[in-house]
C-alpha cells in the first residue's frame, strides 16, 4: 500500500512527529510519503527530518491562492506515488487534498487535531474546515473530546468518524538535567517546563501569573517555557512586570524537546483548548508528572490524582496550588511519573496507533498490502 500524508508544515512540531512516528511503526508493506505545501520555504525542516528517517518527502511548489495549480500538482504527486490513500492534516490539506484525491480516485481522510481560534484569520480558516469535514471520505479525531466537537459542530456521520489517539516515543537516553538547567541563569531546586505555540489559546499568560504565586511560596523554583509565537513580547513584558526575570525564561522553539522533557520535575499545560496534547504524552512517556487544564482530550492523557493533576482553565490560583503540591512532594512526583509511563505503554504507543490505522485502511482501501 502507498500512503501519502499532506500537510502545511512550518516547523518540526507535534503533528509532524506523529506522522513520522506512524511511518516508523507501520509494516514495510505500507510505503509512506509526506507532502507539504511550501509555506514560504518553512516546510524544509519537516521534509529533511522525514528524509533523515528514510521516509519519502515531497515539497509542493503551488499554494493558496493558486488553487487550480496546487490541486493539479498534488494530483500529479498522488499518481506518481501510486497513492492508495491520502491522509490530510489541517484545513488547507483537507480542502485541496480532497479535490486532488477525487481527481485521482483515492480516499481522502482528514486527521482532526483541534481548533485554536487563535485570531480572526485562523477562526475563518477553522470555520471553513468545520464546513468541509463532512465532505471527507473519513475523519480521524485524535481524542474522544475532539470527536465530540466534530459530532456536534460538523455533523459527520458516525460511520465516517474514528478516534485514533496520538502516541509517544519512549527514549532510553538519560535525562539531560544539565542541559535544562543551562537555560536558567542561577541554580534552582526544581524546574517546571511548559512548551507550545505562544498564542492566546495556550494560556501561558495564566501560567506566568501562577508562577508568580509559586515563587512567592518557594523562590527556588525555575520555569522554562519553550516555543515561539505572536504573544512573545506580551509574555516577556508580563515576566518583567511581575519580577520573574531569571526565574521564568523563554528560550524559544526547540526541536529536541523530547530530549529535554525527562529532566523536568513537572510539566505544565495551561491551555484553554486542546485536541490530544503531544507535550503531555511526551512528558508522561518520560516519567514526568503533568499539571494541566481539564480541556479537550487532555483528561484522556492525564489521569487526575494518578499521573498528574487537572485544574480548571484560566485559574492561576488553582494552577499554582497544584504545582506547589507536586513540587513539595518528591515521592508523589515519582509515583505519578511512573504511573504516567505505565499509562502511555498501555494506551498511547505508536504500535497501537499503527494497528488502528491499518484497520481503517483495510476498510477504506482495496489494496491487499493493507492487511499484510
Amino acid at each position: 500500500m502507498n500512503l501519502v500524508h499532506l500537510t502545511a508544515s512550518t516547523f518540526l512540531g507535534g503533528p509532524e512527529r506523529q506522522m513520522l512516528g506512524l511511518a516508523a511503526a507501520l509494516p514495510a508493506s505500507v510505503r509512506t510519503t509526506v507532502v507539504s505545501f511550501p509555506e514560504g520555504g518553512r516546510c524544509s525542516a519537516f521534509l529533511a527530518a522525514a528524509e533523515g528517517q528514510g521516509v519519502a518527502a515531497v515539497g509542493l511548489r503551488h499554494d493558496f491562492p493558486r488553487v487550480a495549480g496546487a490541486v493539479s500538482e498534488l494530483a500529479g504527486v498522488l499518481r506518481d506515488r501510486g497513492a492508495d490513500l491520502l491522509l490530510c492534516h489541517g484545513y488547507k490539506a483537507n480542502v485541496l487534498g480532497r479535490a486532488a484525491a477525487r481527481r485521482v480516485g483515492v480516499p481522502a481522510v482528514a486527521v482532526c487535531r483541534g481548533w485554536t481560534a487563535e485570531d480572526r484569520k485562523v477562526r475563518a480558516y477553522e470555520w471553513l474546515d468545520r464546513r468541509h469535514l463532512p465532505l471527507m471520505d473519513h475523519v480521524v479525531c485524535v481524542s474522544d473530546g475532539q470527536a465530540a466537537k466534530v459530532r456536534w459542530w460538523c455533523r459527520v456521520p458516525e460511520r465516517r468518524l474514528s478516534v485514533i489517539r496520538n502516541a509517544a516515543r519512549f527514549g532510553d537516553a538519560a535525562p539531560a538535567r544539565l542541559a535544562l538547567r543551562g537555560f536558567l541563569p542561577a541554580p534552582v531546586s526544581n524546574i517546571v517546563v511548559a512548551a507550545g505555540r505562544l498564542s492566546p489559546e495556550k494560556g501561558f499568560d495564566v501560567l506566568i501569573d501562577a508562577a508568580a504565586e509559586v515563587l512567592r511560596n518557594d523562590p527556588d523554583i525555575g520555569f522554562v517555557l519553550f516555543g515561539e509565537g505572536a504573544m512573545r513580547p506580551d509574555l516577556e513584558r508580563r515576566v518583567t512586570d511581575l519580577g520573574l526575570v531569571g526565574r521564568f525564561v523563554l528560550p524559544g522553539f526547540r526541536s529536541d524537546l523530547d530530549r529535554l522533557l525527562p529532566a523536568a520535575d513537572v510539566v505544565v499545560l495551561p491551555s484553554f483548548t486542546e485536541g490530544l496534547p503531544n507535550v503531555a504524552l511526551e512528558a508522561s512517556a518520560a516519567g514526568v508528572p503533568v499539571v494541566a487544564t481539564a480541556v479537550g482530550g487532555t483528561p484522556e492523557v492525564v489521569a487526575d490524582g494518578e499521573t498528574g493533576l487537572l485544574v480548571p482553565p484560566g485559574d492561576p490560583a488553582a494552577l499554582a496550588g497544584s504545582l506547589l503540591h507536586l513540587l513539595r512532594d518528591p515521592a508523589l512526583r515519582s509515583r505519578a511519573g511512573a504511573a504516567g509511563q505505565r499509562r502511555m505503554r498501555e494506551r498511547f504507543t505508536f504500535a497501537a496507533q499503527a494497528a488502528a490505522y491499518l484497520a481503517l485502511f483495510a476498510r477504506l482501501c482495496s489494496s491487499p498490502a493493507v492487511a499484510a
